[in-house]
């Protein structure tokens, strides 16, 4: 059993990073294989439109044709069992680099035949991690009404929950919320959050969360 994990956030040590780990565990405390990989550490772009992967007769049908340090990734998850995601929540959705990965991953896979099916030979199991410094009821926080009524998380999280059913596995998701994100908030101008009550989250909560990653890991490793 093989299980990668891709980190999409800029820190290696932060939220994202610690639970991705977390969920590597619990794959790794059922016997399997595991390796994280950091988005941010590669030199690569999103989809460039080549439609190399869509061409007949083709060698590249079904996979992404760019050679950049996403190639080699790309073939190790072709090849694994479980792929984890991780990624804080940055501007509305996943990181930039998130998404250019995700392009890169799942357009290929995808077949622009009738039934929008997938061309992908394997089977691929996922879990998506997502990390929001917002608390899960925005609405309970001090923003706009009209931004509240423009969020929303929960279609962002099934649509990649959706897009990942094209590896053939079963995709999950969890949410680490209400995040603790600065050493010392007294430095930055961010007075709508209250950093009393982010240290009781990261104190009472995070380790909850934790947990979650580890079961989440565990379990997608010995479906």
């Amino acid at each position: 059993m093989k299980v990668i994990a891709i980190n999409g956030s800029p820190r290696k040590t932060w939220n994202t990073a610690t639970l991705l780990q977390k969920a590597l565990d619990g794959a790794k405390s059922v016997g399997a294989d595991t390796e994280i990989i950091h988005l941010y550490d590669l030199n690569f772009k999103g989809c460039t439109s080549c439609f190399a992967c869509k061409r007949k007769d083709n060698r590249h049908i079904g996979q992404c044709a760019m050679k950049d340090d996403l190639t080699s990734v790309l073939d190790k998850i072709s090849e694994c069992d479980v792929l984890l995601l991780g990624s804080p929540i940055y501007f509305g959705n996943v990181t930039g680099e998130m998404h250019s990965f995700l392009e890169r991953l799942l357009f290929a896979k995808m077949t622009y035949n009738v039934g929008h099916g997938s061309i992908f030979k394997g089977k691929v199991s996922s879990g998506f991690i997502y990390t929001m410094n917002v608390p899960e009821d925005i609405s309970a926080m001090n923003v706009p009404k009209e931004l509240v009524k423009h969020l929303n998380y929960e279609a962002v999280f099934h649509y990649y929950e959706y897009c990942l059913q094209r590896l053939n596995g079963t995709s999950e998701f969890m949410l680490s919320t209400d995040t603790y994100q600065f050493d010392d908030y007294s430095k930055y101008e961010a007075s709508m959050f209250d950093e009393k009550h982010k240290s009781q989250v990261k104190l009472e909560q995070y380790p909850i969360d934790c947990q979650k990653a580890f079961d989440m890991g565990a379990r997608l490793a010995v479906i």
